[in-house]
C-alpha cells in the first residue's frame, strides 16, 4: 500500500506541486484518518514530542493508509532503533530531526536503507513486509522506495548546508523554523528578518541542487509566502491545536449568538 502511496507523493513534488500535511500528537488514529478524508497529503505522525508508542503508531499508520495520506514518522533520534521500528511498522517516510552534519545525514541514510543504498537492519517478520507474507526479494525493493525527510534547525545545520545537502539518498530537506529561531537567539520569532534570511538561503540552495524543501508553518500568511518562495512539503500545524483553534472559533460564534438572547 505504501508504494502507490509514495508514487502518488513523488509524482506530485517531481511536477512542482506543493504537499500538505499536518503534524499529529495525538494517539487517536481517527485523526490521521480524518486528515486524508480531508484530501491532505501527508501526516507526520510525530514520536519525537509526541506520547505515543511504537504499538500505538501502528494503528496510527494503518489508518492513514486506509484514507490514502502518506504516513510520515518523526523519530525521536538518529538511531537503529528509532528509524529501524518506524520503518517496520510501515513508515512510507521517516523524519529526522537536528540533523546538523553530512556525517548524521549519512547516518540516517545507512540506517534507513537496505544494501547497496544502506545497512538497515533485516527483519521480514514485521508489519511492513506483511509480517513475512511479501516475498523477500520484493520486500527490500519496495522498502527502499521509503522516503528520507531530514530537519535543519540550527546554525551548525546552516554552517554544514552545502557538505549536507550533497549526501545522496535525501528526499526532502526540512527547516524546522521554531528551532532555528532559537538557535539564532530569537526564540519563537519565526518572521524575524534574520529568521526568514536564513531560511530563504536554505530554500535557495537546496532547489538549486534539485532537493525538495520543507518547513513548518501555522499561519494562512507565512503557509502562502513559503509556497510562493517555492517550497514544497508544507506541513501545517498540529492536529491538538487545529482542533484547539475550531473549538476557539465555534466559542466565539455561539457568544456572539448568545449575546442575542
Amino acid at each position: 500500500m505504501n508504494e502507490q502511496l509514495i508514487i502518488s507523493f513523488k509524482q506530485k513534488l517531481l511536477k512542482g506541486q506543493a504537499v500538505f500535511g499536518p503534524f499529529m500528537k495525538t494517539c487517536d488514529p481517527a485523526f490521521a484518518e480524518a486528515a486524508g478524508y480531508a484530501g491532505m497529503d501527508f501526516a507526520i505522525l510525530d514520536m519525537e514530542h509526541g506520547p505515543i508508542s511504537v504499538q500505538e503508531m501502528q494503528n496510527n499508520i494503518r489508518a492513514a493508509q486506509i484514507a490514502g495520506i502518506l504516513p510520515v514518522v518523526r523519530v525521536p533520534a538518529v538511531t537503529e532503533e528509532a528509524i529501524g521500528k518506524a520503518l517496520d511498522i510501515g513508515a512510507a517516510a521517516v523524519e529526522i530531526p537536528q540533523i546538523s552534519s553530512a556525517k548524521q545525514a549519512m547516518q540516517a541514510v545507512q540506517l534507513a536503507k537496505f544494501y547497496p543504498q544502506g545497512q538497515r537492519g533485516v527483519c521480514r517478520f514485521v508489519r511492513a513486509a506483511h509480517y513475512s507474507a511479501q516475498p523477500k526479494e520484493e520486500y527490500f525493493g519496495a522498502a527502499n522506495k521509503s522516503m528520507i525527510i531530514i530537519q535543519l534547525e540550527g546554525q551548525e545545520a546552516i554552517d554544514n548546508l552545502e557538505e549536507i545537502l550533497a549526501v545522496p539518498g535525501i528526499d526532502i530537506v526540512f527547516i524546522g523554523p521554531y528551532d532555528l529561531s532559537q538557535s539564532l537567539g530569537l526564540p519563537g520569532q519565526t518572521t524575524h528578518p534574520a529568521v526568514i534570511g536564513q531560511m530563504e538561503a536554505i530554500v535557495k540552495k537546496s532547489r538549486e541542487k534539485g532537493i525538495v524543501v520543507g518547513t513548518f508553518t501555522d499561519s494562512y500568511e507565512s503557509m502562502r509566502m513559503w509556497v510562493e518562495a517555492g517550497v514544497q512539503y508544507i506541513s501545517y500545524s498540529v492536529d491538538v491545536g487545529i482542533f484547539y483553534e475550531a473549538c476557539a472559533w465555534l466559542v466565539r460564534q455561539f457568544n456572539e449568538v448568545s449575546k442575542s438572547f
